[in-house]
């Protein structure tokens, strides 16, 4: 029965294309290769020229990564960022992201609106104007021409926000 079910997988393209996108965005992935093992991993029996088509098709690109080397991204997520960025340390007090047509809100634990939004100017992202904070909500002001959505797409990634 579990032999069907992992056949069953490997089948869905919806399903593998999105596993391929978690991946590139929870760890750097230097290697079509290591991209297929990753999905072998997880039930995705995958040619290499099927994980190339499945690549283009979610648009993901080769970046050179500046400790040397390179990495798999998504448009709007750099392979640069990932746990090891500082803003994914606030995971434990963010609560969600949302957003509307000016703005990204993020919501967080009683009190840590005040902390969150410090590091997230600290950050300094070329995506962010600046924050407000209250007691459990910060907003978050994106630079002239970038959409919110972009914006808290990209802070959700940051911080490790499902």
């Amino acid at each position: 029965m579990a032999t069907a079910q992992i056949t069953l997988r490997a089948e869905d393209p919806v399903a593998r294309r999105e596993a391929i996108r978690r991946l590139i965005r929870s760890r750097k992935v230097a290697t079509q290769e290591e991209l297929r093992e990753l999905l072998a991993a997880e039930g995705f029996d995958v040619t290499q020229a099927t994980l190339s088509r499945d690549l283009a098709r979610i648009g993901a690109r080769r970046a050179t990564l500046p400790e040397g080397g390179s990495a798999y991204e998504l448009e709007g997520f750099t392979a640069l960022a990932s746990v090891d960025h500082p803003l994914a340390q606030l995971r434990p007090m963010v609560v969600d992201l949302d957003f509307n047509d000016s703005m990204v809100v993020v919501h967080t634990i009683p009190g840590a609106a005040s902390p969150v939004a410090l590091a997230m100017d600290r950050a300094r992202l070329p995506e962010v104007l600046g924050t407000i904070a209250g007691d459990d909500t910060v907003f978050v002001a994106p630079r002239r021409a970038l959409s919110p959505g972009k914006v808290c797409k990209q802070l959700r990634w940051l911080m490790q926000v499902e």
